[in-house]
């Protein structure tokens, strides 16, 4: 039931959307791959902890997040990948390593790469391993709120 949580939500706020069903698959490039969408286009979720607090950082899968960029942007101390145990239970409706970009959805602040805010729409992985989401970004930066930094460096 991973998906039904989001587009419930969605429905209510009278979005359109696409669920785009693929092979399964576990990172953000290779969900690209199996779904034949851009690796640029593809969100990927990543949960940090960043002075104690876990925070939900999405960039593009193309790209990994640059941690003193994003220190400073936060004006924290620290900030480090969050582990698995740190969070899993706070995506209680999701496959683990699938969340949805929507932190307001589980109580945490959401932050977004300026780079995902150039495009006109966002793709990103809909609480399985196993289906996506696109819809506008102006749609989603309404309905989640993100704070929008730079913060992300594209892979070597």
């Amino acid at each position: 039931m991973p998906l039904s949580k989001l587009t419930h939500y969605l429905d209510n706020h009278k979005v359109k959307y696409v669920v785009i069903s693929h092979s399964k698959a576990f990172t953000a490039q290779e969900v690209a791959a199996s779904a034949h969408i851009p690796g640029k286009d593809m969100a990927k979720t990543v949960i940090v902890d960043a002075d104690g607090e876990l925070k939900m950082v999405v960039v593009p899968s193309t790209h990994h997040i640059n941690f003193d960029q994003l220190k400073s942007a936060l004006g924290v101390h620290e900030v480090s990948l969050a582990s698995e145990k740190d969070f899993r239970d706070r995506f209680p409706d999701c496959e683990l390593g699938a969340m949805p970009p929507f932190g307001n959805l589980y109580d945490m602040e959401t932050i977004v790469a300026e780079s995902l805010a150039e495009d006109d729409e966002i793709v990103f992985n809909a609480g399985t391993h196993k289906k996506a989401v696109k819809l506008s970004f102006e749609d989603f930066r309404s309905l989640v709120k993100p704070k929008i930094i730079e913060t992300a460096v594209k892979h070597a």
